[in-house]
């Protein structure tokens, strides 16, 4: 996506982010080990030690009050009852990126006229938010009970897909044509909207049933298939775990910060006492220009109350994406070949996104992992760590008259991934510790070529199932769990889930 999004020259970068119980699952740096078992016992052993800590902060992140200014998206003003939107998807295999502008979203309740929750048109790319959850609208509504919700969209829909009949693959684009505009979609348990409250609505877009095919390649038909839930701004489902972009300002006197977020809105960020930022930042060494990542929980004003803060880079240039292959596959990677779904600022040639390229990372020094960086840090992910299906981001400098991105910085961000469950292969340890395998039906599992593992701990989240044993006990089902990708001890890498739900 090339477009002025973030600050001037900017296009959309992609952040996942994280919350609590992926915190401490996914995000442990650990002393080297002999094998890829030692140091999966070691992350659930730290996991159950220091989960009942990191509850009773997450349960005091939610009670923490908000800020003086709301963002972009709008305002309550003199009427303080308003509805935010997060939205997230489940993708289809080789799809990469679905662009769509989303122009309307109106709310029907028991009053004759809808409420519209979207302040202004936005641009959305639903194929990266698979698992996570950006915010995509806020707006001040009337006070009310709302049973259903009309979204309505531009036509021509931009999808770009994996080609896998060239080598290396590449990606190819194509303009959708919708077969309706505009869905209603009605809440399972209606909505209500108090005065003076804010309340939330979850939406998703599932690109799986969404995209028509013809022998099993997408043919450009786009019949939109959405589900919507109510959630308050402390469900889990309510959560923002997507919103990254340019600093645009900061004030210390007033403990927030403005960015220019996904989508083209700038966003106030609020801080309170219990805001983490990453080791060696604050809000007293923040200065535009920065890219910024944040986790956290929207207020009734419109702001974002950040649970956590990540400076991604200060360097001049910024690239994302996912990893379609590394050379060599063992030892310290060289090369990678990558995906680019986002850049900044608006890079040409072979760095522009939706491009695939293949990039010399052999001088790379720093490695982290999102949202999380101490000694633990090089030990589990680094130069020798990287592996195909991962999501990083990569900082780095940009010298435009000769069309080169040189890299300084590489980071493994959370990603989802699609599948079906492997019949017999789910393993109990404890409760919900244990793993399970499944065949990955979209990008990881072209590059990998079997089934991915996935480990869980007794804080892994699951929606629709009944933990471990109900995912034994049911057998095949579909589902998409949300983690970080990890080397394995042989070609097929691991994942550590902090969200496996079921897919209807």
């Amino acid at each position: 996506m090339a477009a002025a999004e973030y600050f001037g020259n900017v296009s959309q970068v992609c952040a996942p982010s994280i919350d609590w119980i992926e915190y401490t699952l996914m995000h442990l740096r650990i002393p080297p080990a002999s094998g890829q078992s030692r140091q999966q016992e070691f992350l659930m052993k730290r996991f159950l030690s220091i989960s009942a800590l990191l509850v009773l902060a997450a349960l005091s992140l939610v009670a923490c009050g908000g800020g003086a200014n709301g963002g972009q998206f709008g305002d309550p003003g003199a009427n303080p009852s308003a509805v935010f939107v997060t939205g997230e998807d489940a993708p289809l295999p080789s799809v990469l990126s679905y662009n769509t502008t989303i122009t309307s979203i109106a709310l029907n309740g028991t009053s004759s006229t809808p409420a519209e929750v979207l302040s202004a048109p936005i641009t959305v790319d639903f194929a990266r938010l698979l698992g996570l959850r950006s915010l995509i609208g806020f707006n001040a509504v009337p006070a009310d009970t709302y049973s259903s919700a009309t979204i309505t969209f531009a036509d021509g829909p931009v999808i770009t897909y994996l080609n896998t009949g060239t080598v290396p693959p590449t990606a190819a684009t194509l303009t959708g044509t919708l077969v309706s505009t505009s869905v209603t979609a009605n809440f399972p348990a209606p909505m209500v909207v108090a005065s003076h409250g804010l309340a939330g609505m979850h939406l998703d877009f599932n690109l799986r049933q969404s995209l028509l095919t013809a022998a099993g390649q997408i043919t450009g038909g786009v019949n939109p298939q959405i589900s919507i839930q109510a959630v308050s701004a402390s469900d889990e489902e309510g959560e923002i775990t997507d919103f990254t972009g340019g600093l645009v300002s900061v004030s210390t006197a007033n403990h927030s910060f403005v960015m220019q977020g996904p989508f083209g809105s700038q966003e106030t960020i609020e801080l309170d006492s219990q805001t983490q930022f990453n080791p060696g930042w604050s809000l007293n060494t923040l200065a535009p220009p920065a890219v910024v990542s944040i986790e956290g929980a929207v207020q009734g004003d419109g702001s974002i109350l950040a649970r956590n803060v990540e400076v991604i880079s200060t360097a001049p240039a910024f690239i994302s994406g996912r990893v379609i292959a590394v050379n060599p596959i063992s030892g310290p990677v060289q090369s990678v070949t990558l995906y680019i779904g986002e850049e900044l600022p608006s890079l040409t040639g072979p760095f522009a996104a939706g491009s695939v390229t293949t990039l010399d990372i052999s001088a790379v020094a720093e490695y982290d992992v999102c949202f999380f960086d101490n000694w633990f840090t090089n030990p589990l992910f680094d130069g020798s760590s990287m592996a195909a299906g991962q999501r990083v981001f990569i900082g780095g400098s940009w010298t435009s008259s000769t069309e080169t991105f040189t890299p300084s910085l590489i980071s493994l961000r959370r990603q989802g991934v699609v599948g079906d469950l492997v019949t017999g292969s789910v393993n109990i340890t404890s409760g919900n510790q244990g793993s399970f395998q499944f065949d990955n039906s979209n990008l990881l599992g072209y590059l990998v070529g079997g089934p991915l593992t996935v480990n869980t701990g007794s804080g892994t989240l699951f929606v629709g199932v009944n933990g471990l044993s109900g995912m034994q006990s049911s057998g095949a089902t579909n589902f998409v769990a949300r983690g970080l990708v990890f080397k394995g001890s042989g070609p097929v890498p691991v994942m550590w889930a902090h969200r496996v739900r079921v897919l209807q």
